[in-house]
């Protein structure tokens, strides 16, 4: 920490990195005594070197908001009550013990939200938690947005977490499905100033083309936008990898050698033609043949597909055929084209060959039988899970959630919220008192920001250049809170039989568990050493910091232990509080691979037999309206909207929709409209603009903030609507269980 120039005595700087979306910019606070007062980027930060963005520069006011919960909350004769730790601890040990003892590890669900990706805390304990209760009701935000990655990744490559990126720097051509990185700031991307990086490939003479329905700001800016219509998307993508085959202009390149079942893939798609697919994405045949055309003859291009391509119909389906259009024009793991990250803490490379691959449904879901995907089940099952009985099984009776708010993000949250009502025992671990955690039984609330220390786990391994930072806590801990790594700690020890036990037991746990198979491993750099020696070596103050030394000592890039001198220590790292650059994404194939061929395996059998229903998407006619969502580069689900300064002007809950199906409708800008949906109704005011596509409307996610009980003053102040009300739940990509949340039929009519 640093003085601020002309400030009062006690006015300092922080550096942080920014934990409010995924593009984890370097920011330096400003602090008077305990408090944020203002935020700026960090212009030495390795990564993002000054960028920031309207929710960076409002961190001091998300940190410091008034309605953040200071002390535990424990339900005593049917009221939420301010308790001590001990309490709530006491009460989480009451409660969740007899359920497990009575019906079993599966009458436990776990929900664990997308901020968890944001903390060190969120990465390090719920992988515990989950192995250690072994249920298999397991519910995450990734059925929401991002499984159908995982799932595409996993089966092409054998690893759901090897997920490509493109090469933003350098791409000659960039093609975005689905993506709105300029009010994103990306996703499973991790880029700072995408916009940037954007406008940096269009001066160096690069194309950006943008497939999306709406004419969004990213949209604005590309060289080429196409409208499609919303949920074709696979339908489009697998036209353009039919015109690859059909135009002879495949070219592995290098990737020859590592891929299987060319051939194949080709027979596969030949149903796909252009003429076909055209009139199902509303996209002429000459421009699908002329997008293949000029991905294909780019010196280097890259195709990069987000949530619009995943929460839909055939999700995964367009996951996978992102990367087979990266892989046919041979510009996977190539510089310039997608490539794999490789984060500080990944585990240690091993030696390139065959692993044990991917498997799908390893377990169902009780009530609809929706096959598991990476361990997860959808989270739009969640409300059956708990409301409906069957002969076999137990229903959801007790419930952890961590940084998670379904009943706005999840379909149909009216059946959710009751459903929650009707459990035997809740635990929130949450700083608000929100939507969901306000059924909890114990609400169990993290400190801010500031008061925690940050290192970014999981966006590392997405980033689009590899490097590595760590901040320790910007402010000392308020006295009455807890850290948020001891809370999941003590969570941990409530949840399994072991409450009372010293919470640095946990960490002390998985880092002799981890060095003990570290010293097995003879591709190691610790292999055959004492794992109690090597224990003894790790620095840090916590239990947290001795596990992050662990990791970076074992990592890629790691001193092994005294075997690489010169490599990454916590120590190291510490000694550069602006981050250490590790360098631009490099080619990494075969070693990512950890499929059973070693190779990658362009036609696995869940994608041949899921294949039949999108060719019958070919023959299905559209919907006279339907729905979208978007996002605003203030909002970040449902986080943001009690910040004043993140709300308002245009990041509001209104209905986007064309001027002609307005005039159709009789419908004038600011009318109230009713959009009703298989799940229910809800009334928004109308925004008339033709930044949609006719037939097309759209509503913004994470709104909905009206229900009783709930302790968020300003975003109560204009909730908007839960979009997810519209949607029943049933619609699923099957292959995933991700919720298709884009391209649902609505129903219109003007308020009286």
């Amino acid at each position: 920490m640093s003085r601020t120039s002309g400030a009062t005595p006690d006015s300092r700087t922080a550096l942080r990195v920014c934990p409010l979306c995924e593009a984890t910019c370097g920011l330096t606070l400003t602090i008077e005594g305990t408090r944020v007062t203002g935020a700026r980027g960090d212009r030495d930060d390795v990564f993002s070197k000054g960028f920031i963005c309207p929710k960076g520069a409002s961190f001091g006011a998300a940190d410091g908001d008034p309605d953040r919960l200071r002390t535990p909350l424990v339900r005593t004769d049917g009221e939420l009550r301010e308790a001590t730790w001990q309490e709530a601890f006491d009460a989480i040990a009451a409660g969740l013990g007899p359920v497990v003892e009575q019906y079993g590890p599966h009458a436990l669900g776990i929900v664990l939200g997308n901020p968890n990706v944001h903390t060190m805390a969120g990465a390090l304990y719920p992988t515990v938690l989950l192995t250690a209760l072994r249920t298999h009701n397991v519910f995450t935000a990734s059925t929401l947005d991002q499984m159908p990655k995982h799932v595409s990744s996993g089966l092409l490559y054998g690893d759901a977490n090897a997920i490509p990126v493109p090469d933003l720097d350098h791409t000659d051509h960039l093609l975005l499905i689905g993506a709105n990185p300029l009010e994103s700031n990306g996703s499973l991307c991790t880029a700072p100033d995408f916009p940037g990086k954007l406008k940096a490939l269009r001066a160096r003479g690069g194309t950006l083309t943008v497939i999306d329905p709406r004419t969004t700001r990213t949209a604005k800016l590309a060289d080429r936008h196409v409208t499609v219509r919303p949920g074709t998307d696979a339908l489009l993508l697998a036209a353009m990898t039919y015109v690859l085959f059909e135009e002879k202009l495949v070219d592995l390149r290098d990737l020859a050698p590592h891929v299987q079942d060319v051939e194949e893939l080709a027979t596969a798609v030949r149903d796909f033609t252009p003429e076909a697919a055209s009139e199902a994405c509303d996209v002429d045949a000459d421009t699908i043949r002329a997008l293949a055309r000029e991905l294909a003859a780019a010196p280097t291009a890259a195709v990069y597909g987000r949530i619009g391509s995943c929460t839909v119909p055939h999700g995964t389906l367009a996951s996978w055929l992102v990367d087979i259009l990266n892989i046919l024009t041979g510009n996977l793991d190539r510089p310039g084209g997608a490539l794999f990250p490789q984060a500080a803490t990944d585990k240690t490379p091993r030696p390139a060959g065959p692993g044990r691959g991917f498997a799908l449904g390893r377990w169902h879901s009780r009530v609809s039988r929706h096959p598991e995907a990476k361990g997860e089940l959808p989270l739009a099952a969640l409300a059956e899970e708990i409301d409906t009985a069957t002969p076999e099984g137990s229903p959801v009776r007790a419930l952890i959630a961590i940084a998670a708010n379904p009943v706005l993000s999840a379909p149909d949250g009216d059946r959710l919220d009751k459903a929650l009502d009707s459990l035997d025992f809740m635990v929130s671990v949450d700083p608000y008192l929100n939507e969901t955690a306000r059924h909890a039984d114990v609400v169990l609330p993290p400190p801010p920001p500031s008061q925690s220390a940050h290192h970014d786990f999981a966006f590392n391994t997405l980033a689009v250049r590899n490097q590595v930072r760590y901040n320790r806590p910007a402010v000392p801990l308020e006295p009455g809170r807890m850290a948020e790594t001891e809370i999941l700690a003590r969570l941990v020890l409530a949840a399994t039989g072991m409450h009372g036990t010293d919470p640095s037991a946990v960490d002390a746990m998985v880092i002799d568990s981890t060095l003990g198979k570290a010293v097995q491993d003879p591709h190691g750099p610790v292999h055959e050493r004492d794992p109690k020696e090597l224990a003894a070596q790790l620095t840090g103050e916590s239990g947290p910091e001795r596990r992050l030394d662990m990791m970076l000592r074992l990592g890629p890039y790691g001193e092994g232990f005294g075997a690489r001198p010169d490599g990454l220590s916590l120590e190291k790292l510490l000694a550069h509080p602006h981050g250490i650059d590790l360098g631009p994404l490099r080619s990494r194939l075969p070693q990512p691979l950890k499929t059973r061929s070693g190779k990658i395996e362009l036609l696995p059998a869940p994608i041949v037999d899921d294949l039949p229903r999108l060719r019958a998407a070919l023959r299905e006619r559209p919907a006279a309206i339907v729905l979208v969502g978007r996002r605003h580069l203030r909002s970040n689900n449902s986080w943001m909207h009690n910040v004043p300064a993140l709300t308002g002007g245009t990041n509001r809950c209104t209905l986007h929709i064309h001027p002609e199906d307005a005039a159709r409708l009789g419908l004038a800008d600011g009318a109230a409209v009713r959009v009703k949906g298989a799940g229910g109704e809800v009334v928004a005011p109308a925004e008339v603009t033709d930044a949609v596509r006719r037939g097309v409307v759209s509503l913004p996610h994470g709104w909905g903030h009206d229900r009783p009980g709930t302790r968020m003053s300003h975003a109560a102040l204009d909730p908007g609507v839960n979009v997810n009300q519209l949607l029943d739940g049933s619609l699923l990509d099957p292959l995933s269980g991700t919720a298709v949340l884009n391209g649902v039929p609505v129903e219109l009519a003007v308020c009286p």
